[in-house]
């Protein structure tokens, strides 16, 4: 750290690469904190969190009871041990509740004042914030799985709905209808992500073991199916073979710079993709384990290097790097399966949903990471995490 901070001081370096450095460490020293509790509100496991980008301070979660919460994560008092206090929900009481279980919260991406839900009750419901009334509801024909709005559109403001049925729906916010469809997909949609690179690019992952990018412009729609071998993607060919997984697919997640899709399937893999050829890169994360029916919510850090991915892997959430495919850290904490987790960019922070009911919140420590000492070795042989370490060389001859 001393040689970045001289580095910056003197000018050889960018204030970026400290930023860089610094956001690494955080990530890299992630552990339960004890000292920050998330108020229990959920009688039961809990689904889907999202983090409104405007401030990063409130923070929603849908829950398999159908409720949803809506959290400040602020430390007003200032003091060492606070609890996120939850500032309002829509609980059994309200009469515009779900019916059944919520499996997915968005806020609005340009403010606060709005935010969405979906549910297994076969509806999409966009809510006023300050009065917690419906604004819009969307009705469809089967299970509602997942829903996404475009992180960066302002040309459009269209929601993705994956459902049971395997046309994937565009509802437009604007008009209050449901715009148009995307044929393709011959399973359930469980999965759907807009990329945070261009405003009308949308990939979707299906039980059909396929994974589809969209430009929704087009009349076409479709335009690859993304395929495992990196085979011919000819027009014969690509509809009978290309399959991203072994299994259902159940988990899409754009990196942040939007270069990369990654994808989880019930085959226990998962998968990085040049988002623009829809290339397979190959990168080997191992057996991910995963056996969720329904959509499996995972995230990826900003600013780091190198960035990682966070996945519910069982009680715990596996950390890997994006690039390379290493297991850097496994966080435990929860005592039921983990079914969600979210990335607080500003602070490095990260929470995570179970079925156990509770939301637990993963801050960086103050003490370099480490990774566990071998007991053959005394104690001052212990190592710096690999990852950590390639992050922080100040090395010439190590890029």
């Amino acid at each position: 750290m001393l040689g970045f901070l001289w580095a910056r001081q003197t000018g050889l370096d960018s204030p970026v690469q400290l930023r860089r450095a610094e956001a690494t460490r955080r990530v890299l020293s992630l552990e339960l904190n004890k000292d920050r509790d998330v108020e229990r509100m959920h009688e039961n496991g809990i689904n889907s969190l999202d983090i409104e980008p405007v401030e990063s301070r409130y923070m929603l979660s849908g829950g398999a009871d159908g409720i949803i919460v809506l959290y400040d994560l602020a430390n007003l008092h200032k003091s060492q041990s606070y609890t996120c206090k939850a500032l309002c929900k829509v609980g059994k009481s309200h009469p515009d509740m779900h019916k059944f279980s919520v499996e997915t919260v968005q806020w609005y991406p340009h403010d606060t004042g709005i935010f969405t839900s979906s549910s297994f009750d076969k509806t999409l419901k966009i809510w006023d914030t300050n009065s917690l009334k419906l604004a819009e509801v969307f009705h469809f024909d089967g299970t509602v799985y997942s829903h996404h709005m475009s992180p960066l559109a302002t040309k459009h403001s269209l929601i993705a709905v994956g459902t049971k049925n395997p046309k994937v729906q565009l509802c437009d916010l604007k008009s209050g209808s449901s715009s148009h469809i995307l044929q393709g997909h011959r399973g359930e949609v469980l999965a759907v992500c807009w990329s945070p690179r261009y405003d009308y690019i949308l990939a979707t992952a299906s039980a059909d073991s396929k994974v589809k990018l969209w430009d929704v412009r087009k009349a076409s729609g479709c335009l690859i199916t993304l395929d495992q071998h990196n085979g011919e993607k000819s027009k014969a060919s690509s509809e009978a073979v290309n399959t991203a997984h072994n299994g259902r697919v159940n988990g899409l997640c754009f990196t942040s710079n939007g270069l990369h899709l990654l994808t989880v399937g019930t085959d226990d893999r998962m998968r990085l993709w040049d988002s623009s050829s829809g290339e397979n890169t190959l990168v080997n994360y191992g057996k991910v384990c995963n056996t969720s029916r329904k959509g499996l919510k995972f995230t990826v850090s900003a600013g780091c290097n190198p960035e990682f991915v966070f996945v519910p892997y069982d009680c715990t959430i596996a950390v890997y790097t994006i690039y390379s495919g290493q297991k850097i850290s496994i966080l435990r904490g929860h005592y039921n399966s983990v079914d969600c987790c979210v990335f607080q960019p500003h602070f490095q922070e990260l929470y995570s949903g179970s079925k156990d009911c509770n939301v637990l919140a993963w801050i960086p420590s103050l003490r370099e990471p480490v990774l566990d000492e071998d007991p053959k070795k005394s104690g001052h042989q212990a190592h710096i995490n690999p990852a950590f370490k390639d992050a922080w060389s100040s090395s010439e001859d190590e890029g």
